[in-house]
This record gives C-alpha cells, structure tokens and sequence, in this order.
C-alpha cells in the first residue's frame, strides 16, 4: 500500500501537478506514519445512533402497557425537538453547495433527530391515526421531514431515508430481497413495476436538473445509485413472467437504463455504479438470452453445451475483471 502510494505521488511529480518540494514534504509527512482515527470514529458514531434509535423501538415495545402512550410520544417529541434545535443552531442554513458541520457529531444527531421523527409519527398514526385510514401520510409526511432535513443540513444518511420513504409511498419495498418477495406483487401487478421504473426516472431526471442548477451536486450518486437498483432489479424480475410483451419491454427498459449508468459511471467517476450496472446487465443478458433460445430444441448438442458452460463462465470472470482495470485505469487518468 505503501509503494502504491509514493508511486501515485511521484505520478503527479512526473505529470508537473506537483513541485519537487510539495513531493519531499509528501514523502516526509507519509515517513512520519500517521493514520486518521476520523472513519472510524464516524463508524462508531453511526453505530450508536442506530443503537440508540432501536433501544427507544425496544423501549417502546416491551413497556407500552406500563409506560402509556401519551408519555412515550412526549418522550419522543421532547428528544427530537432538543436534536434539531441543537442542529438548527450549530448550522450554517441552507446552501445550494456542500456544507459541513463544524463538528461532526452534530451531522448524527441530525439522523437520529430524523429517525425518532419517523418513529414519532409511525407511532402517533398507528396508535391515535390522525391521519385516518390515509396510511400514504403517515409515509409522506416523514419523507418530505427527510428531504427538508437532507437539503437543509446537507445529510447524505437522512437522503437515504427521505428516498427509501418516497419507494414505501409508491407502495415499493427498494431492498433486493423484499423486491423479489411476493408481497410486492410485482408479477401480479404490473402497475407496481412501472411505478418502480416510473419512480426511478424521476431520481434520475431530479439529479439532471440538480446538477443543471447546481443543487447539491454531490447528492448525485446517491439518487444514482438507488434509481440503478430499482430500475435494474425490478426490470430483471420482469424478464422471467410469462408474457412475451412484458419481458420485452423490460428487457428494453433494462437496456437503456445499463447505457445510461454505463455514461453515468464515467460521468461521476463511481466505481460501484460500474460494477452493479454490469452485474445487473451480465445477469439480464442471459435471462434474455435463455428466453430468445427457450423453445430451440438443443438436444443433439447438450454435450457441447456443457463442455462450454465452464468456459462461458470462467470467460465472463475475466472479462468482468478487464473492464473493471480498464474502468479504473480511465477515470483515473
């Protein structure tokens, strides 16, 4: 890791980016064996928001009948109301460019701020239901909370969970394994597909205009990354119904979303939207390939077939492997 290191810097000697004193004052400061504590003291700051906001659930739970209600949910309100008043007057206000704290514990009393509101009007709704039998708001109001909270204090985990709350409110679970549940009904109901797909658009036609006006660019990948997830899972789930019109359209639905995330990963320079763009594509592709061949009869070549798979495979690997250095390699230079 070392050598990688003075190479990289002695690249950027030879390339004229940096002068012969900044290269010894580099290789002075690495002598010198100094390693930042910051990600993992973020780590543990983030473990123990999570901590915190499930022992309140635990809390909740195992004494609901002791405690009463009325007290839980002043709790809540009382702990939230002192995390964004704390938040609200450390920050520095809304700015369309990236902004920090000043001090980093701040930005996780912001998520944990976020998450007992979300834990607030869950319970509040599921208990008193004061938004009647319109379950939708009790899933949109601590979305729009989230986005406020996200663009406000500059927050890429709140992001996340005002993105994730805007899935639930089109009736879409964005996890991997929940889409594939039958719950979802994603087979049964093709509108929840094109929702997702619908709903994956809008990420990405959100983060074209962001960019355009210069909104929180760097919100970008975020957006991205979950539009390539709901798109690309979902059109994978729809190759494999029964109807030969549906699985056509999402093959092509699954085509234009792997050039688009192919042109966004050198755009952005994301390593991981490269990757799951090819693995979502690698996967796609032999499903479309399975279902064009299906009907062929392949019983006078099935032992040639099986001589080749091993091949098949072992080639995708090293291609994979290739385009991956060749990724690499580009948006580094």
């Amino acid at each position: 890791m070392e050598k990688f290191k003075d190479q990289s810097a002695l690249h950027l000697f030879e390339k004229g980016l940096i002068t012969q004193n900044q290269l010894e004052e580099v290789k002075t400061y690495r002598s010198l064996n100094i390693f930042s504590l910051n990600a993992e003291l973020k780590l543990f700051l983030y473990l123990s928001v999570l901590l915190f906001t499930s022992g309140i659930g635990v809390l909740i739970y195992e004494n609901i009948d002791t405690i009463g209600h009325i007290a839980i949910l002043s709790l809540l309100l009382i702990v939230i109301v002192v995390c964004f008043f704390y938040c609200f007057k450390h920050s520095k206000g809304f700015q369309k460019a990236e902004t920090t704290f000043e001090h980093p514990v701040l930005e996780y009393l912001v998520l944990a701020g976020n998450i007992l509101t979300c834990i607030f009007i869950g319970y509040l709704q599921f208990q008193y239901k004061p938004f009647g039998e319109h379950y939708g708001l009790a899933t949109l109001v601590p979305t729009v909370v989230s986005f406020f909270c996200a663009y406000y204090f500059d927050n890429r985990s709140v992001l996340t969970i005002a993105i994730t709350g805007l899935a639930a409110y089109v009736g879409l679970s964005v996890t991997p394994q929940d889409i594939f549940n039958d719950s979802n009904n994603l087979y049964a109901s093709q509108n929840l597909s094109y929702s997702a797909v619908m709903l994956g658009v809008l990420l990405i036609l959100w983060t074209i205009y962001s960019s355009r006006i210069s909104l929180k660019t760097h919100f970008g990948l975020v957006f991205l990354t979950f539009a390539l997830h709901i798109v690309s899972i979902v059109a994978i789930s729809n190759l494999t119904g029964y109807d030969t019109l549906i699985w056509v359209i999402f093959a092509f639905v699954l085509a234009g979303s792997t050039y688009y995330f192919y042109k966004a990963s050198y755009q952005y320079k994301a390593m991981s939207l490269y990757v799951f763009m090819i693995v979502y594509a690698y996967i796609g592709g032999n499903i479309v390939l399975f279902r064009i061949f299906e009907n062929v009869d392949f019983s006078d070549i099935w032992e040639l077939l099986i001589f080749l798979l091993p091949a098949y495979f072992v080639g995708s690997i090293v291609m994979f492997i290739k385009l991956i250095k060749k990724f690499h390699k580009e948006i580094a230079e």
